[in-house]
């Protein structure tokens, strides 16, 4: 990671059932709760390597507070909107996925983690492009998966769209469960989520359109 600016140890973080943000994806969010009305404004406020970082990360269950997934990924506040009615219009870039090395005990509203990065070190460099047999074989599951859903794509977007935006698009649009969505972000690289989002939507069809998922741990 060199180069590359510090990232911050303790993460406020926001959990939120089938969002998914990877590195360099964006994720429109619309803020309303006071908790994290609080939390997006600290963070708007926060100085060093914590200035306009929240984390997103899926909880495992319901509950108060629920469970969390271990794995999530940073979110750099960019455009950022208040609105007449106390709403907050943010657009978060994913910076990096980091695993919760344990939940500080807080005195915010919002809860906080202490952040481990090991295991994400290549997630800040661009990524190896997918081999010409992967791009080509996501790009026609993704015909017959539209076509089962009854949707249709702009094929020259598709097709002009560099290898990480398109498996970032897809990955973040597509009707996938939590755990669906949690296995996506877990992949270890591109060419790992190219796979997996070919068979996420592979299985999604089935036999006659309406098959099984595959089982995600």
């Amino acid at each position: 990671m060199t180069g590359h600016e510090p990232l911050p140890v303790a993460v406020p973080v926001f959990p939120l059932s089938g969002a998914l943000l990877l590195p360099r994806g964006i994720l429109p969010l619309n803020i309303f709760e006071p908790r994290y009305l609080a939390m997006v404004r600290d963070a708007m406020a926060a100085t060093g390597a914590a200035n306009r970082i929240i984390g997103i990360i899926q909880p495992r269950t319901e509950g108060e507070p629920p469970p969390l997934y271990a794995v999530g990924c940073l979110g750099r506040i960019g455009d950022y909107r208040e609105t007449e009615d106390g709403r907050v219009l943010v657009a978060l870039t994913g910076v990096s996925r980091f695993r919760i090395a344990a939940e500080l005990d807080r005195t915010t509203l919002y809860r906080q983690v202490m952040a481990d990065y090991h295991d994400f070190t290549e997630d800040r460099d661009e990524p190896d492009a997918l081999a010409a047999v992967a791009r080509a074989g996501l790009e026609d599951v993704l015909r017959t998966y539209l076509d089962t859903q009854g949707l249709s794509a702009d094929w020259e977007a598709v097709h002009s769209a560099d290898d990480e935006s398109l498996v970032t698009t897809l990955a973040s649009i597509c009707p996938f469960d939590p755990a669906e969505k949690q296995a996506l972000l877990e992949a270890d690289d591109l060419a790992d989520r190219a796979a997996t989002l070919t068979a996420l939507m592979t299985f999604a069809q089935g036999p006659s359109g309406e098959g099984d998922r595959p089982t995600l741990q």
